[in-house]
């Protein structure tokens, strides 16, 4: 990297994202861009189409733009996706005052089964997030447990569930299949985030700062399990994650206990006729 580069991800916080889901990057948005964006945000951001490139999105003055041109952010988002990402969409959440209603826990467009590739949602929040305010409850772990939207809603709470509480300038980038949900606010105080979903452009191997690559940190992080983990089907995570790791690394031999290597086993060698051997 040259020193006008962004700071990339290393290999340890990309396995926390295979394995979490999910990425925080705390307080990273400076202050006076959090005063700006909250006038911002109430106004309402219009819509563009789907799928478009991040400059004609958003121009360079822009204060989505300058949101993506904060180095931890820039490099987090090359890291993850890649250079040059599309813009599927992006949303402005507000939770009014005692508003007393909370979404149910979903996945977004979970439709989306690709095993080579995945989106990626940054939510900004410009605020301090308190729990009183509610904030965006997710359940670690569980963006390759794949469902159908809001088939997780009949679920209230889950063990291990994470329920967002955060300083004002917070970053926290999503996998497209993390199950999640804005929570209730009892506060007195309107509540913000803005997200954007990004597509990447190009395959998303090793993306990031490898340096750290074979650490044992890195199989630390890939090895982690949550609490809603069942004994027996929590290993289906462990699963995807490996085959995830393996996407994101070309290293088609990695694996975590065996699992990928043992129920993708089917040789192709024949074995030799033995019938005319000579018996003993």
């Amino acid at each position: 990297m040259t020193n006008s580069s962004p700071p990339l991800l290393s290999s340890q916080q990309m396995a926390r994202f295979a394995a979490f889901g999910s990425l925080r990057l705390d307080g990273i948005v400076p202050q006076e861009m959090n005063e700006e964006a909250l006038p911002f945000l109430a106004a309402g951001v219009p819509g563009v189409p789907y799928g478009i490139p991040v400059p004609e999105a958003y121009p360079a003055d822009s204060f989505p733009r300058r949101l993506l041109r904060i180095p931890e952010v820039a490099g987090a988002l090359h890291s993850l996706v890649g250079p040059d990402p599309r813009v599927d969409h992006h949303a402005v959440h507000i939770r009014g005052a005692k508003e007393g209603s909370a979404q149910p826990l979903h996945g977004d467009a979970i439709i989306d089964v690709r095993a080579q590739a995945f989106d990626v949602q940054l939510m900004y929040y410009p605020q301090d997030v308190t729990l009183e305010m509610g904030g965006t409850l997710s359940v670690p772990g569980s963006h390759l447990r794949r469902t159908n939207e809001t088939d997780t809603g009949r679920y209230q709470n889950l063990l291990g569930q994470s329920r967002l509480v955060c300083p004002a300038g917070t970053v926290v980038f999503v996998h497209h299949g993390l199950w999640h949900g804005g929570r209730r606010n009892d506060s007195d105080t309107v509540r913000y985030m803005f997200k954007i979903r990004f597509n990447p452009t190009v395959r998303q191997r090793l993306l990031w700062d490898t340096s750290d690559l074979h650490s044992p940190e890195v199989r630390e992080e890939l090895t982690r399990t949550f609490p809603w983990y069942e004994q027996a089907t929590g290993r289906l995570e462990i699963y995807n994650r490996a085959l995830l790791w393996r996407q994101l690394t070309g290293a088609d031999d990695f694996d975590l206990d065996h699992w990928v290597t043992r129920v993708t086993n089917q040789p192709t060698a024949v074995a030799a006729d033995r019938s005319g051997d000579e018996t003993s």
